[in-house]
């Protein structure tokens, strides 16, 4: 029996390693829903196990890249061509980044918004079993883009039912389509993306089937990065030279009966409690 679901998904290894040994050494784990996604939202993770042998990245892609925009040279591209250049990039990255293994899934936005979301839980279950990174990457439940929303539900419900085995230490929500600076201070998970400014230069530039459309995804996620470490604290010098925020998303794991509204209105109702105290104070 296959390990996914999908005939077309994709299993790319680092070096000589088995499918196993890739799978039992990682150690930081990141799932997004379109390639790419992995390397503007989970940098730190990327960053924290590069040129390391006691850490190892792996990512898993859930989407596969046939609803892709595509304008200048990639304009008259047919949905294959198009997922098979997104699958070549996401390939690329992973060796650049040193990756243990990366999975592309291969379902189309449409399966992952909608009927093809219990294969996909399947396949990141399947995952999950064999794999206890310390670490796990996920998209963020007040992100604006559906498909980004769908496959983090996916994520939490594949957790929950292996939780009884183990809970990661960390289980991030990251930004992409929504940054986070929103967040109250207290709920911030601060991942410094300023190390190996190089290997992140390198990852962003690989995406060029997106970037050369005019979508500057790499000099909007540094752009980003360097407004949360300036604007974090009015009154202090600036704790980071880049950073991205987070959502401690592990409360959606440890607790099956909390749903990603009640746990994300929490997040906007500290915002608003916030907002309505400031601006009480100097009425």
């Amino acid at each position: 029996m296959s390990l996914l679901a999908k005939p077309g998904s994709d299993i790319w290894i680092r070096g000589e390693q088995s499918l196993d040994d890739a799978l039992g050494r990682t150690t930081h784990l990141a799932i997004g829903a379109h390639q790419d996604d992995l390397e503007f939202m989970a940098f730190e993770g990327i960053a924290a196990c590069y040129d390391r042998e006691d850490r190892w990245f792996t990512g898993v892609t859930v989407t596969d890249g046939r609803g892709s925009s595509r304008v200048g040279p990639y304009a008259d591209f047919s949905d294959e061509q198009m997922r098979e250049k997104r699958r070549e990039e996401q390939r690329e990255a992973a060796a650049i980044g040193r990756y243990a293994a990366q999975f592309q899934l291969d379902y189309s936005s449409a399966e992952a918004k909608r009927d093809g979301r219990p294969s996909v839980t399947e396949d990141l279950v399947a995952l999950l079993e064999r794999m206890r990174p310390q670490a796990v990457y996920l998209h963020q439940p007040a992100d604006k883009h559906d498909s980004h929303v769908a496959v983090l539900s996916c994520c939490i419900e594949a957790l929950r039912r292996v939780a009884s085995q183990w809970i990661p230490d960390r289980v991030i929500g990251c930004e992409v389509w929504r940054g986070l600076d929103w967040l109250a201070d207290s709920d911030k998970v601060a991942m410094d993306c300023g190390a190996y400014p190089e290997l992140a230069q390198r990852l962003a530039e690989v995406f060029d089937s997106q970037i050369a459309g005019g979508k500057r995804y790499d000099l909007a996620t540094l752009g980003r990065q360097r407004a949360n470490a300036t604007f974090f604290d009015s009154h202090g010098s600036d704790q980071y030279e880049l950073v991205a925020w987070g959502m401690d998303l592990k409360p959606l794991i440890e607790d099956a009966n909390l749903t990603m509204e009640a746990f994300v209105a929490s997040k906007a109702q500290a915002l608003l409690d916030d907002v309505k105290e400031r601006t009480r104070r100097f009425s």
